[in-house]
């Protein structure tokens, strides 16, 4: 187990490892080969490896399977794991993706969460993303109320812009963003991290290793499985997977030099960046999250940090 000091979720008075394990490979959804035992185990190997922190959704898997996956989990370590989940995205009985970030489909989605995994309170509850149709501040009611009821003890805003995430803090104060960042895609360094700084408001990243990109084992030889929904993104394709395999050439003499995998050096990296205050990297086998844990425990130094922004 990695020992590495827990970090407040803004001013929640909740602390969390740097690392979290996401919840939606084990939804089965897109990842290939998944099954309930692997899931269970991996949740468990999260915990044993020092992780306390799981984040997961209404919409991870058609019929809720993360969150009933995670419940089956925690059942007898409730006290020890902070659960973050979040309301708004759901499939209708044709697997068709809704966004419904309407009040009462918020609060409907999180009663129903908190039945599938058998708790009484979610600790971070996230709105999934807005809603086209709904105002971000109509959303932001729903969470209000759920805080009144003691129903979440703290509210996250998930893949919004800096104009929504205001105008949602000023109806229910956040202490959560979660967005995409990583090495190959750092927007957010941009408005949101800085306004999140100066709000103590935490940013959790996804996509730290860039759907497993940046793991550094789907090299320039990599035989994708042609059902592998990751070729639809633009960064396993043509010049910008180039681009991503002249940054691992970096990485792997980085962390061959140092004794550490490829994916614990871009973990490390993104949990000691500016802003950031936990790092999610998904998994669906147990070797996976142990792997990713082992980014916890240890700082790059000052030489490193600079090899890495020649390369970045």
């Amino acid at each position: 187990m990695m020992s590495e000091t827990k970090r407040e979720i803004g001013k929640s008075g909740i602390f969390v490892s740097p690392v979290a394990m996401g919840c939606w490979p084990i939804s089965g959804m897109t990842s290939l080969n998944v099954n309930d035992d692997d899931s269970r185990a991996t949740v468990r190997a999260a915990i044993d490896s020092g992780i306390n922190f799981l984040d997961s959704a209404f919409c991870y898997g058609a019929d809720g399977k993360s969150e009933q996956l995670i419940g089956e989990v925690i059942a007898d370590c409730r006290d020890d794991v902070v659960i973050a989940t979040k309301g708004g995205i759901h499939w209708d009985s044709d697997i068709v993706r809704h966004n419904d970030a309407s009040p009462d489909r918020i609060v409907k989605e999180c009663e129903i969460s908190l039945q599938r995994m058998n708790i009484e309170t979610i600790d971070l509850y996230y709105l999934h993303s807005p809603d086209p149709n709904v105002p971000v501040e109509e959303s932001a009611t729903a969470f209000v109320k759920l805080l009144e009821s003691g129903k979440i003890r703290s509210v996250g805003a998930s893949n919004f812009k800096l104009d929504e995430l205001k105008r949602f803090n000023e109806v229910c104060p956040i202490s959560a963003v979660q967005n995409r960042y990583n090495m190959l895609q750092r927007g957010l360094e941009d408005e949101v991290i800085p306004w999140c700084l100066e709000n103590n408001v935490s940013v959790m990243n996804y996509w730290p290793l860039m759907k497993g990109l940046l793991a550094g084992k789907i090299r320039r030889d990599f035989k994708f499985d042609p059902n592998d929904k990751r070729l639809s993104y633009e960064v396993f394709q043509g010049e910008n997977f180039e681009r991503a395999q002249l940054l691992l050439d970096k990485l792997d003499l980085i962390a061959s030099k140092h004794d550490k995998t490829v994916a614990q050096v871009v973990v490390n990296w993104c949990m000691h960046r500016p802003g950031i205050t936990s790092v999610l990297c998904g998994a669906k086998r147990p070797w996976q999250i142990e792997d990713t844990a082992g980014a916890m425990g240890w700082s790059l130094d000052e030489e490193q940090l600079k090899e890495l922004s020649s390369v970045i």
